[in-house]
C-alpha cells in the first residue's frame, strides 16, 4: 500500500508502523517472501464498495449519497459493466482503468497482473475493468467508492469474480444490494452464496451491510412484509443473521400513491439509511478499529496457528526423509554387498588414491540423493496439507515458510534441527510486544474518540 501519509489518515500512521514491525517477524519465519506485506491488503484511503445484483440501485443510491445526480448511470438493465473507482476532486473527471493499475495510493494497483490473461494486455484489457471517476461532494473527501457491476455467479467473468474478491478483502465498508423487486431470491443460490455465504465467516464480517433496495416498488403490489419475509428467509438459510439486513428505497425516485403504505415504509427505511450513511460517514473511526483487530489477528494467528502447522509439517518432513533414507541405505547395502560377492574385488589391494576417489564420489551421490529427496518430500508434503487450496492466504504462507526450512542448508543439517527458522524465545518476545503495542493503539484511539473523564489524555506512545 501507499505510506499513509494525508490528513485523514494521521490516526492509524502508529497501527501501520506496527504492522511494518509485523511483516519483519513474518519475512523471518518465511510466512512473507521479501517483497510482500501485511500491509498490501489496506487500502491508502477508506474505501466504501457498493456490491449487488443487477438493476438494485446501486448505481442510484451512490448518485443519492454524493448529491451528484449523473455521476453514475442506472437503469432496468446492466449499463455498466466495470468497476468505477470515485474521488473527490473540485471537478468532474473520467478516466481509464490504467490511472488505477499505475498508481499504488489506490487499491487496485497492478490488478492487471492478478487477472489471468491481462498480464501481457494491461494498457487496452484492464480498461474493460475499470475506471476512474471524481467529483466534488464533500462527503468523498478522506475517502473512495467503488460501485461495481451487476453481479450474477452463474454468468460472471472470472476477471471480474477475482477483482471482487481484491475490493472485498481491500474494503473498509462493504453494501451488498439485493432488489426487492425480485420476489423469489431462493432463485439464484450460486449469487447469494458468493456475495453471503462466504462472507459470514470472515473475521471482519461487520464490515459487511446486505440491504435490499428499491422497498418503494413492493407498494404497488402492497406486499413489502411479504417480499421482506422472502428476502430474509433466503439470507438466513445462507448464514446471514438479521442484524445486517437493512431495507431501503430512493426518496428521489419514489413513487408511492398510499401515503398510508408510504408512511409506513418510510419510517424503517429511513431509520435503516441514516444507519447506513451514519457508518460510511464515519468510516475513519471503524476502519482505525479494524485495523488494530486485524494487527492483533495476524499477530496471534503466527503464533497459535501458522507456527504449530509449520511445526507439524516440519517433524513430518523429518519423519519422510529419515523413512525414505533408511529404505533407500538398506536397498543399496544389498546392491552393494551383491555386487561385492559377485565381483570378488579385495579393497585391501586396491590403489588408496582410487578408494579415496571412490569414497568422494559415494558421498557426492549419497548427499546429492538426500537433497533429492529433502526437496521432493517437501513438494509431496505441501500438495497434502489439509484444504490444500493453493489461492488460500493460510496456504500459501505455510508453503514458503515451508520451503524456506527445507532449503538446502537445514536439509544438510536435518539431524541436528527441530525448530523452524528463528523460532524461539527471542521470536515469542517479538510477538508480545506487537500484541502490547495493539493495546497501546486502542487506548490512543479512545483518547481521540472517547474521552469519559472529559480532559486531555496524552496518549502513551
Amino acid at each position: 500500500m501507499a505510506d499513509i501519509n494525508n490528513k485523514e489518515n494521521e490516526c492509524i500512521k502508529d497501527i501501520i508502523a506496527t504492522f511494518r514491525e509485523l511483516d519483519k517477524i513474518a519475512h523471518k519465519l518465511g510466512f512473507l517472501s521479501p517483497d510482500q506485506s501485511y500491509t498490501d491488503k489496506i487500502s491508502g484511503w477508506p474505501m466504501i464498495s457498493v456490491l449487488g445484483v443487477y438493476s438494485a440501485g446501486k448505481s442510484s443510491f451512490i448518485n443519492n449519497y454524493l448529491g451528484q445526480a449523473d455521476l453514475q448511470r442506472s437503469g432496468m438493465q446492466a449499463v455498466d459493466d466495470k468497476f468505477t473507482v470515485i474521488c473527490f476532486n473540485d471537478d468532474n473527471n473520467q478516466l481509464p482503468g490504467l490511472a488505477l493499475d499505475a498508481d499504488p495510493r489506490f487499491p487496485f494497483y497492478q490488478i492487471g497482473k492478478q487477472i489471468t490473461g491481462m498480464e501481457n494486455q494491461k494498457g487496452e484489457r484492464i480498461d474493460t475493468y475499470l475506471q476512474l471517476k471524481s467529483c466534488p461532494s464533500e462527503r468523498l473527501k478522506g475517502k473512495i467508492l467503488i460501485d461495481s457491476p451487476g453481479f450474477d455467479a452463474d454468468q460472471q467473468r472470472t476477471a471480474t469474480l477475482q477483482v471482487a474478491k481484491h475490493i472485498l478483502d481491500l474494503s473498509d465498508l462493504v453494501l451488498v444490494f439485493f432488489d426487492a423487486r425480485r420476489p423469489e431470491p431462493g432463485s439464484m443460490p450460486d449469487t447469494l452464496k458468493h456475495l453471503v455465504s462466504e462472507t459470514i465467516n470472515r473475521p471482519d464480517f461487520n464490515k459487511f451491510l446486505f440491504i435490499l433496495n428499491q422497498m418503494d416498488m413492493t407498494a404497488k403490489n402492497n406486499n413489502p412484509e411479504d417480499v421482506v419475509a422472502a428476502w430474509q428467509g433466503a439470507l438466513a438459510e445462507a448464514g446471514l443473521t438479521a442484524r445486517h439486513f437493512y431495507r431501503i428505497y430512493n426518496p428521489d425516485l419514489a413513487e408511492i400513491e398510499d401515503e398510508s403504505i408510504q408512511e409506513h415504509l418510510e419510517k424503517k427505511c429511513q431509520a435503516d439509511m441514516q444507519e447506513i450513511h451514519k457508518r460510511m460517514d464515519n468510516l475513519e473511526v471503524e476502519r482505525a478499529y479494524r485495523l488494530i483487530s486485524m494487527l492483533e489477528d495476524t499477530a496471534k494467528d503466527i503464533e497459535h496457528k501458522l507456527i504449530p502447522q509449520l511445526q507439524g509439517l516440519f517433524k513430518r518432513w523429518k519423519k519422510y526423509v529419515f523413512v525414505t533414507e533408511g529404505i533407500l541405505l538398506v536397498v543399496l547395502a544389498v546392491i552393494a554387498g551383491i555386487w561385492f560377492n559377485f565381483s570378488e574385488i579385495d579393497l585391501s589391494t586396491q590403489n588408496p588414491i582410487v578408494l579415496g576417489l571412490f569414497g568422494t564420489g559415494t558421498i557426492i551421490l549419497l548427499m546429492s540423493l538426500h537433497l533429492n529427496i529433502t526437496k521432493m518430500t517437501a513438494n509431496y508434503i505441501l500438495k497434502r496439507i489439509p484444504e490444500y487450496t493453493p489461492e488460500n492466504a493460510n496456504y500459501n504462507a505455510l508453503a514458503r515458510a515451508l520451503l524456506k526450512n527445507t532449503g538446502t542448508r537445514r536439509s544438510l543439517l536435518i539431524s541436528f534441527i527441530d525448530q523452524p527458522v528463528a523460532w524461539g524465545n527471542k521470536m515469542r518476545s517479538r510477538i508480545a510486544g506487537i500484541l502490547s503495542k495493539v493495546n497501546i493503539h486502542v487506548q490512543d484511539l479512545n483518547n481521540r474518540f472517547a474521552n469519559p473523564a472529559g480532559n486531555n489524555v496524552e496518549s502513551k506512545k
